[in-house]
């Protein structure tokens, strides 16, 4: 009997994840419709880089345009896939969730402090924030307020933006000391 080797085969999951980062870098992806082989030519460029099975791969993108997160349109002798508005969202929340802070070896001597003040017909928002901070590795000082010694300005933007916040409900502030809890600071990161 025949083993199959399924850690080369990626799961759906991840498919989905790789087709919603290529389109929204690239923004679409284009075929010649006219060819009876554009599939299978949109499988071999995805798997130039990763590991997918055939029928997998198919399905999973099928899939994806039965629920509306990609659309093909036609132009001439060209088909365009391209990202809906609701491939847009979970691309962006896709994004959101891979977001890490680098880390670095030689500390810069800034802390950067995160303030945030949303309000409690936000609460859904204020929350989800609050997570991605602490997924970002940022530690609680006081009620809305949070620390991190590396630099995350990228990281704070693309938050508030996703979560359409302003600069008065979230705002960042970099100093050199943050009193006598400097101690504080440096026992959980350094």
């Amino acid at each position: 009997m025949q083993k199959y080797k399924y850690s080369l085969r990626k799961p759906r999951s991840e498919i989905v994840k790789d087709i919603l980062n290529v389109l929204l870098v690239s923004g679409v992806i284009v075929l010649a419709a006219t060819s009876p082989y554009a599939g299978i030519v949109l499988w071999k460029s995805f798997q130039k880089k990763k590991q997918y099975a055939k029928r997998m791969f198919s399905n999973t993108f099928h899939g994806m345009k039965h629920r509306g997160l990609i659309a093909a349109e036609r132009r001439g002798h060209e088909v365009r896939i391209v990202l809906t508005s609701k491939g847009k969202e979970a691309a962006a929340a896709l994004q959101i969730t891979q977001l890490a802070i680098k880390k670095q070896k030689k500390w810069d001597g800034f802390w950067r402090i995160v303030c945030f003040d949303i309000s409690e017909l936000r609460r859904f928002e204020r929350n989800a924030f609050r997570g991605m901070l602490k997924q970002l590795g940022f530690v609680h000082l006081q009620k809305s307020v949070w620390i991190q010694p590396f630099p995350c300005i990228k990281e704070i933007e693309a938050i508030r933006g996703f979560f359409n916040l302003t600069e008065r409900e979230v705002r960042l502030i970099e100093t050199r000391s943050i009193g006598s809890d400097d101690f504080l600071g440096k026992k959980f990161f350094l």
